[in-house]
This record gives structure tokens, C-alpha cells and sequence, in this order.
């Protein structure tokens, strides 16, 4: 499990979670370059928050392109997901009430 998921991170964990398949749908979706995306995708992997499969590579020669590489997230990513949402949270209201009450 990872420890704490970095901004771009918990961009493309929310993007997997929402539906989105493959890495290009991932940099549309987040609007993040491809070098954050495919290495937050191989650490989420690895930490075992998402999982990947290849589509068929009939699929592929069908449309004329490469096979794509989908994600999907995993029950233990879901949990964690939820965890750095709610701590965003927290930390937003901590922030608004900081600055409210400096003003």
C-alpha cells in the first residue's frame, strides 16, 4: 500500500475510479502530461490500487492501432481513494477556517 498519494496520483486514481480505461483517456480526463500519468499508473500498480490488462490484440489490429493497456481500480484503491478525498477535505477546511479567522 502506498503511503500518501501525490497531487497527480490522486488525479488519476479519481480518473480510473470515474471509468476511465487507458492512459491517453487518463491525460484527457486530468488534463496531466504523459509523464505524470504512466508513472502515477505504474506506482498505483504496484502499490496494488489499480490493476491493468491488455485488450486482445485482434481488437487492436481491428482498429488500426496499438492495444491499449485498461485500468481498473481495486477495493484496496477505492479505500484510499476515499482516505486522500477526505484528508483534502480536512486540510480545505482547515486552510478556510486559518484564513477566516487571520482576517
Amino acid at each position: 500500500m502506498t503511503k500518501t498519494l501525490g497531487p497527480a496520483q490522486l488525479k488519476v486514481l479519481e480518473a480510473i475510479a470515474a471509468g476511465t480505461g487507458y492512459g491517453f483517456d487518463v491525460m484527457d480526463q486530468t488534463g496531466l502530461p504523459s509523464g505524470s500519468v504512466y508513472p502515477s499508473l505504474a506506482k498505483l500498480e504496484k502499490s496494488s490500487l489499480v490493476r491493468s490488462r491488455w485488450e486482445a490484440a485482434t481488437v487492436a489490429r481491428r482498429e488500426k492501432r496499438p492495444p491499449r493497456r485498461y485500468y481498473e481500480i481495486t477495493a484496496a484503491g477505492r479505500e484510499a481513494l476515499a482516505r486522500a478525498l477526505a484528508q483534502a477535505r480536512d486540510l480545505a477546511r482547515s486552510l478556510a477556517k486559518a484564513v477566516k479567522e487571520s482576517s
